[in-house]
């Protein structure tokens, strides 16, 4: 049985996508399977792994609305072992479409449920967002992955994304855990950096994900290419980084 994990922060630019396509890749290229599901409208996922974004005529959105079943919209990635079920910019509407609609917040959980069987990892990217479309990804997960950028504001924010966990787990999803805090774009060089590592370990310590994604010229190239770093550079520290992640997670969850 598949686990599903949501990337999720309301912060845009702290790691999320980047975190979801090289996670993915990762996970693949230790032989797992795979599925990452963009749930974010700018589709910046589906086309870090290769998808013509403008060419997706099932996706995210019609499953969202239950007008088509997940399984019509998958399509194989460039990185071995990776599914995608892409998004679109038609996703944007989505939020105002399900807003009178019955059980809305578990639209996508009942649109996925079965998959868990098929894969061993699911990952959502959501977006930079606390909206219906991240609720529903929260609602649909057995547990969330939170990235951190060690830069000024990093724990801002922090605090309401685990309000609103906290709010999902009373009334939508009490099985839902916190994965782990993933602290990206860290540049030792900078104190700044070292000093925000250092605040989230203390508050947040066994939270913590012991792997931190450092930053990489690499890992900001790869997705103009539509590829995962993975596929781009193995021998990059962002590869290094992402393969040391995907290592953590099993072992974390195959204890």
């Amino acid at each position: 049985m598949g686990k599903i994990i949501a990337i999720a922060n309301q912060k845009g630019g702290v790691g999320k996508t980047t975190t979801s396509v090289n996670l993915a890749a990762s996970l693949g290229a230790l032989e797992k399977k795979v599925l990452l599901i963009d749930a974010d409208p700018q589709a910046n996922a589906s086309s870090g792994l290769g998808i013509d974004v403008e060419a997706v005529e099932i996706g995210s959105y019609q499953v969202l609305e239950h007008t088509a079943d997940a399984t019509e919209a998958i399509v194989p990635s460039n990185a071995p072992n990776v599914d995608v079920l892409p998004a679109h910019i038609d996703l944007v509407a989505i939020e105002i479409e399900l807003v009178d609609k019955d059980q809305r917040e578990y639209m996508l959980k009942n649109a996925i449920i079965d998959l868990k069987n098929t894969y061993d990892y699911i990952l959502i990217d959501c977006a930079p967002s606390l909206g219906l479309l991240t609720l529903n990804a929260l609602t649909a997960s057995d547990s969330v992955i939170i990235p951190i950028q060690c830069e000024y504001f990093a724990l801002e924010g922090l605090g309401k994304l685990l309000n609103t966990i906290k709010s999902v787990q009373k009334i939508h999803n009490e099985a839902l855990d916190i994965e782990g805090l993933l602290l990206t774009m860290f540049d030792s060089r900078l104190r700044l950096s070292n000093q925000v590592v250092e605040e989230v370990q203390k508050h947040f310590s066994d939270m913590v994900f012991d792997t931190i994604i450092q930053r990489n010229v690499r890992l900001g190239e790869a997705p103009s290419y539509g590829e995962s770093i993975i596929n781009y550079d193995v021998s990059s520290k962002g590869a290094v980084n992402y393969l040391s992640l995907a290592k953590e997670l099993i072992k974390k969850n195959e204890l």
